[in-house]
């Protein structure tokens, strides 16, 4: 028997237990063949779709109380109704549902179970609605409740982002471009950078949740319903800010998935480019991270490996969620209106893609948490290289040289202490005189990495005062809700 997260087995009347015989539709009178085994194994969607009972059980009871409020079922019945799907959570919680295959997914699952306990009642509480908007309001009040845990776990790994920005903020290490050391920077500004970059996660997703704030229900199965439903209520009852205002809209739509799918891929992009980095200092090579012993993993042949696993996975799993985004898309892409039961299709890779995100964004911050940055050769790196040559051109360019004329000199040096075996600081001043007259003894205090570093006070800067700037706006951030902004307001002056 299988399990998954909604609890229960598949019971015996499921047909990967007894593919011989097919089964009776469960639906109406219609159909006078039973449905043949393999076409319930295709079809049915119970396996994935019934990690949306909670769900699914809280739109029945808001749409059983508005139909009792509307008087389109009586009170009792809908004590009834609401009582009988208590006690059916109750049920999938302690996993004794006797989930069924042959019913094909978990709205037919819980409606056929409600009849079981209650009787005919439990047969009006489909009345007015179709599953074509019932599924739609599951996934919305899904995508919505998962939207907000993301949002959690993007803060918890901005937090440790923050805390490794304070507690090891000062140290220097070579910035990259084109992964050759570039200029120096505060460590503090590097893990800044990755701080802002998840905070327009944030924003994204703030974005994606406020038109996942849609309620469906209502909509029948595309043009809305004959029985004085009231779907303002329902919504309120939800905690929906909005409904939409056309049925077929309703229950055809999306594009929250898609939205939401975007960002999650967008997220686990900038989690591969994280764990890229951990892979990268964590080697000899770089030698700027130490990640803690509980966070790596050794070699089945060679004992001295400890490697960086936290940091693949990161990338690797980010072309599942991409993958899923780009499933979902396929899926769409040719539907016409309206429900097409393609559109089971996008749970299973949403459900994948939400799922894989937070588990990728909890174990970065883990990770982050418990490595130790190396201060030794963050130094070295810009010690015994040329990262100051910037530096150097802008020190002539402030004594009126145009800075393209210091670029070209700063150039000359560069090759002139190569050559030597130096680095720039250990140039004798009347070899630098020889490139530019410009050039004084005041030439190598502008030299060293702290004053590389600390003399780039413009803003958005790496200077130590502007990485307080930084992590003071961070913590206004994180403790405010997504939508605040990663930018600095620019005053414009009328």
């Amino acid at each position: 028997m299988s399990r998954d997260s909604g609890g229960g087995t598949v019971g015996p009347t499921a047909k990967s237990q007894n593919p011989p015989q097919g089964s009776a539709k469960p639906w109406g009178g219609r159909y006078t063949a039973e449905t043949a085994p393999e076409v319930e194994s295709f079809t049915a969607s119970l396996p994935f779709d019934r990690r949306l009972w909670r769900q699914d059980i809280a739109g029945s009871t808001a749409h059983a109380r508005m139909l009792a409020r509307q008087g389109i079922i009586s009170a009792a019945e809908c004590d009834a109704i609401t009582a009988g799907l208590a006690e059916i959570s109750a049920e999938i919680e302690a996993g004794g549902f006797p989930w069924r295959l042959d019913l094909e997914d978990v709205h037919m699952n819980i409606e056929a179970r409600l009849r079981e306990k209650i009787g005919a009642a439990g047969g009006k509480l489909h009345t007015g609605r179709s599953r074509n908007d019932q599924v739609a309001l599951d996934m919305h009040l899904y995508v919505r409740e998962a939207v907000d845990g993301l949002d959690g776990d993007l803060v918890a790994l901005q937090r440790a982002l923050v805390g490794q920005a304070e507690a090891n903020g000062q140290l220097i290490l070579p910035g990259y471009t084109h992964l050759q050391r570039a200029q120096p920077v505060r460590l503090g500004h590097h893990l800044m950078a990755y701080f802002f970059m998840f905070q327009r996660d944030r924003e994204r997703l703030a974005g994606a949740r406020h038109r996942a704030d849609m309620m469906p229900l209502g909509a029948g199965a595309l043009a809305g319903t004959t029985f004085p439903l009231d779907p303002d209520q329902v919504a309120r009852e939800l905690g929906f800010g909005r409904r939409y205002a056309n049925s077929m809209d309703a229950v055809s739509d999306r594009d929250f998935i898609v939205e939401t799918l975007s960002c999650c891929a967008l997220i686990s992009v900038h989690l591969s480019r994280l764990g890229e980095e951990l892979v990268l200092w964590s080697t000899a090579e770089f030698g700027y991270l130490a990640m803690d012993d509980a966070y790596t993993t050794g070699s089945s042949i060679m004992p001295q490996k400890r490697n960086p696993v936290i940091g693949e996975l990161l990338r690797g799993k980010s072309g599942r969620v991409v993958g899923s985004l780009v499933g979902v898309l396929t899926v769409l892409k040719g539907l016409p209106l309206t429900y097409n039961t393609d559109m089971q299709e996008d749970k299973e890779g949403t459900f994948d893609a939400l799922d894989t995100v937070r588990s990728c964004l909890r174990i970065a911050a883990a990770a982050l948490e418990t490595s130790r940055f190396l201060p030794g050769p963050m130094l070295a790196g810009v010690e015994n290289d040329f990262t100051n040559a910037t530096d150097l051109a802008d020190y002539l360019a402030a004594r009126g040289l145009p800075f393209r004329d210091a670029h070209a000199v700063a150039g000359r040096a560069v090759a002139v202490a190569a050559a030597r075996g130096l680095v720039l600081a250990r140039l004798p001043l009347d070899e630098l005189k020889a490139l530019s007259p410009l050039f004084g003894p005041d030439v190598f205090a502008v030299l060293s990495p702290e004053a590389c570093v600390e003399r780039r006070r413009s803003p958005m800067g790496t200077a130590s005062g502007q990485v307080r700037e930084q992590l003071a706006l961070a913590h206004r951030l994180m403790d405010q809700p997504a939508g605040a902004g990663s930018w600095v307001a620019v005053n414009r002056e009328e």
